[in-house]
């Protein structure tokens, strides 16, 4: 068996969020840490929304022109 057919591990940051023991927070400190998540998937979705629109112009720009 090579290492193609191993399975990936992931260690992406999401991963290892969803790894982590919440048990040790406090209400406050889990009220604090959905804060920053909820920051930082805003701050994703624009980041997601500004390169969709900067595909969409490429797109437009490179779409083959109908033979006339």
């Amino acid at each position: 068996m090579d290492g193609d057919d191993l399975p990936r591990v992931r260690t992406d940051a999401a991963s290892l969020l969803a790894k982590e023991d919440l048990d040790r927070y406090s209400q406050d400190e889990l009220m604090e840490r959905i804060a920053l998540l909820e920051a930082e998937i805003a701050r994703i979705k624009a980041q997601h929304a500004k390169a969709a629109a900067h595909r969409n112009l490429a797109d437009q720009l490179f779409k083959p022109r109908p033979s006339e």
